[in-house]
């Protein structure tokens, strides 16, 4: 099961971001857990200065930028 995190303190980026993470899992057919991570220090022990951040299996794989549905899934896949 992938484990996926959306940083972000809730803002309307961070919600597409869930939404494309979430499309992405059921599109590629992995069995998925999303999880919001929104309070500022919880963000920050990733690393991660701007949102929304997206991490894939404990991995920063994508910050400050909103990632299509499409992209995800070459993460999720691991490429």
């Amino acid at each position: 099961m992938k484990k996926i995190q959306i940083l972000g303190t809730g803002c309307k980026k961070c919600n597409e971001l869930t939404a494309n993470a979430e499309q992405a899992a059921q599109s590629a057919g992995v069995e998925y857990q999303i999880e919001k991570v929104t309070q500022l220090n919880d963000i920050m022990t990733f690393g991660v200065m701007t949102t929304p951040g997206l991490v894939i299996d404990g991995k920063v794989v994508s910050q400050g930028k909103l990632l299509s549905a499409e992209q995800i899934v070459g993460h999720l896949k691991g490429k």
